[in-house]
């Protein structure tokens, strides 16, 4: 029989969703794939239900319907300041994780290299291998996840220069939110090195603590070179919804609808029309979802401050990586598995967001309810007793 590719040996399936299911299976609060445990707000859900009765059932246009894309023009502008055209900047993928792979496809050859920052999401590096790229991997280093410039730069000139940096911001997972002056220095590698920047924003609105999210295409001389990724899941609570975009330079939209529209044709058409009630609502809304996300970062950080285990304190997005080396496992995975079945609570092991050997955390996320929250909390104050 002949073998499978080669390229699918080089990666392990996501082991986010592993620990989904092993959350089902011991019953433990899953607090391992970071979705929200509640329903978007009902105003979205209302407009799904008239557009599948409106019989919007049909393919959209392939790139995004004009009535989302209009909408998603108007609402970057409103939040970044810079002039979007939606018919030739813009393309409406099957969420973020679409956008990613739809930008890394167009800007990278097999043989290219790619730098990221480590810890990175785990689809980053998958990405990269599917592509045909090779990552490279700059350290943010723990408790505060800065980075070393002198290691980005040799990053940057790795191989006579990276093609592409994927810049996570907030980032997933250790919820670091990347200052301006931090930025600029990446900015200026990409433009010495001639670099695209591919960022990942889909947790440019969970900001805590009155920090500020700096766009990176706004940064001087980085709109041209600057793949802007994101999605609507986090923001209003639809995950299951799979809607994303890519936003950039004209000539570079223009070959990624071409990537967009072989890997996926076009994401769903009823849903895309629906989701153009919220994008029109104001920065009340915004405001609001930072501070409740706030608190519910502030309630598992009280918890966690009693067992007596460290961590860093996020400063977006809504996960944190905890140390759990005190607790003696051989492996993070296994101290994963330990604490779905004996805690009662579901972590993700932090080796998936690492490229090296690396067993000393776990990550946890806080989209969920209070009251939620506070149960697991509960659970995990017996990790105060170790094993």
């Amino acid at each position: 029989m002949p073998q499978t590719s080669r390229r699918t040996a080089v990666f392990t399936e996501s082991l986010i969703r592993e620990m989904s299911r092993v959350a089902a299976q011991h019953g433990a609060i899953n607090l391992a794939q970071g979705f929200p445990d509640g329903d978007p707000p009902a105003a979205l859900v209302e407009a799904a239900r008239a557009a599948m009765d409106a019989g919007r059932h049909q393919y959209a246009v392939t790139w995004g319907s004009t009535e989302l894309r209009d909408a998603l023009a108007a609402k970057l502008t409103r939040f970044t300041g810079l002039p979007v055209d939606p018919q030739r900047e813009l393309v409406v993928t099957c969420g973020a994780t679409e956008a990613m792979m739809v930008a890394m496809m167009t800007v990278c050859d097999p043989g290219d290299r790619v730098g990221l920052f480590s810890p990175f999401y785990e689809n980053y590096n998958a990405d990269a291998i599917l592509t045909g790229a090779t990552p490279v991997h700059v350290k943010l280093n723990p408790p505060g996840y800065g980075f070393d410039p002198a290691e980005l730069r040799a990053a940057f000139a790795t191989g006579g220069g990276l093609k592409a940096f994927i810049l996570c911001n907030p980032s997933n997972p250790c919820g670091r939110v990347f200052t301006r002056e931090e930025l600029m220095q990446i900015a200026a590698l990409a433009e010495e090195f001639d670099t695209f920047v591919i960022t990942d924003e889909v947790y440019e609105h969970l900001v805590f603590d009155g920090r500020e999210h700096v766009y990176f295409a706004t940064l001087p001389g980085m709109a041209k070179r600057t793949i802007s990724c994101s999605s609507l899941s986090k923001t209003f609570s639809i995950t299951g919804w799979r809607l994303g975009y890519v936003h950039a330079p004209a000539e570079i939209i223009a070959q990624a609808r071409k990537v967009h529209d072989f890997l996926t044709v076009g994401a769903a058409a009823p849903l895309q029309h629906a989701v153009v009630t919220a994008l029109g609502w104001g920065p009340d809304y915004y405001a609001g979802l930072a501070a409740e996300y706030q608190a519910r970062r502030d309630l598992l950080l009280s918890y966690l401050d009693k067992t007596g285990l460290g961590y860093s304190r996020p400063e977006g997005a809504y996960f944190v990586m905890l140390d759990v080396a005190p607790l003696g496992f051989a492996s993070d995975v296994e101290c994963s598995h330990w604490m779905a079945k004996e805690i009662g609570v579901a972590p993700v092991p932090g080796s998936s967001f690492f490229p090296y050997p690396e067993n000393r955390y776990v990550r946890l996320n806080f989209a969920k309810s209070a009251p939620i929250l506070r149960e697991a909390g509960e659970r995990l104050l017996k990790l105060r007793n170790g094993r």
